[in-house]
């Protein structure tokens, strides 16, 4: 059987689905797609077990074939070619010959009967949200997920709806990113599920900042996500999230009010001689007045004093700068406001006049 089509109808594609193939898989078929190909339409599936991606595109087909082919090969292929090229896929048992001008290719194909699909649980709870919405609360929170942390309910984002309300939730223990928007929804279930990191990464890749809707599914372990031409589906984790509300910093007195790339390319300048491990800079407020101060083991220190808005009393406290310079980069406020208690006591970090994301980060000592 063979296949047409131009280049850019399988490239685009390819690059939507292929981020889910692992490069080291433990089934050799997990390295590849699966292809169905019938009346001029090519649906292509890519999974790692966890997560599924489905899409489709038009191709010319003189019949009907399901194959695999490996994923990788065939996205470098589609993107060494020439713009416009067309390309011919010639499908035998065995072997997927691909031809595009004086170009030939041979890959070998493994059969699709073999081919793991994910079968999602029916339903519990289905609605649909603007998919720039979506992304921008993925956006603000994902940076705060943890990586490979043994309290593996924390390697992934929870996603909660209260009422209409629709939020998404971030910690990895050390600092804590949460988004909101609010009556945003028509399902009026409340519900918290919690998507794997991976699952988060390929999603905001997939989502942009347009205003289609998009419908959301969501069961007992699965999510999905059908967007246009495009089918996301993903394993939920199955456990407890942190109750988040309480990690919320509540009794604050102290209120500093900066302008967010003032103090961002302090902290930057000032965090280039911090200990490259812990990232320790303290800050030292007075009236007005903001002093960073970093050093490392080599002896070497850095200082930065920065105009800010703040009366109270003077603090000294010590944070992660990576942590405050990812919270301060999310926010898309001009201005921005850090809410501080004690030496002891968390920071709140917001845009001013914003609260619908809102980023805690524990301090440290120094």
């Amino acid at each position: 059987m063979k296949i047409s089509t131009e280049r850019e109808n399988l490239l685009g594609p390819l690059q939507k689905i292929a981020g889910v193939v692992e490069r080291r898989q433990t089934l050799p078929i997990l390295a590849n797609i699966l292809v169905n190909a019938n009346n001029g339409q090519l649906n292509l599936t890519a999974t790692d077990l966890e997560v599924e991606l489905k899409t489709e595109t038009e191709a010319e087909c003189d019949g009907d074939a399901d194959f695999t082919i490996p994923a990788r090969k065939l996205l470098d292929i589609c993107k060494a070619l020439p713009e416009s090229a067309k390309v011919t896929l010639d499908i035998s048992e065995d072997k997927v010959k691909l031809q595009s001008g004086r170009s030939r290719f041979s890959l070998s194909v493994l059969p699709a009967r073999d081919y793991p699909v994910i079968e999602p649980t029916p339903s519990s709870t289905v609605f649909t949200i603007k998919e720039s919405i979506l992304n921008t609360l993925i956006e603000n929170t994902q940076f705060a997920m943890a990586q490979q942390d043994v309290r593996y309910y924390l390697n992934g984002m929870l996603l909660e709806l209260t009422g209409g309300d629709i939020r998404t939730v971030a910690t990895d223990g050390h600092r804590l990113a949460m988004s909101q928007s609010l009556k945003t929804i028509d399902e009026k279930t409340n519900l918290q599920v919690i998507l794997p990191r991976k699952a988060v990464i390929e999603l905001s890749r997939l989502l942009g900042d347009n205003d289609n809707d998009i419908k959301v599914e969501l069961s007992n372990n699965y999510i999905k996500v059908l967007l246009e031409n495009t089918v996301f589906t993903s394993k939920l984790i199955d456990g407890r999230f942190p109750e988040y509300q309480r990690v919320m910093p509540t009794g604050s007195d102290k209120e500093v009010e900066a302008e967010k790339s003032a103090i961002k390319q302090s902290l930057t300048r000032a965090s280039i001689l911090s200990n490259e491990k812990y990232r320790g800079i303290r800050f030292h407020l007075s009236n007005n007045l903001l002093e960073l101060q970093a050093h490392n083991p080599e002896q070497e220190e850095s200082e930065e004093e920065l105009e800010v808005n703040y009366q109270g009393d003077e603090l000294k406290i010590g944070f992660n700068v990576g942590y405050i310079l990812d919270a301060i980069s999310a926010i898309k406020e001009e201005t921005i406001i850090i809410e501080l208690k004690d030496t002891n006591s968390s920071a709140l970090i917001y845009g001013k006049d914003n609260k619908d994301s809102k980023y805690v980060v524990m301090p440290m000592r120094i």
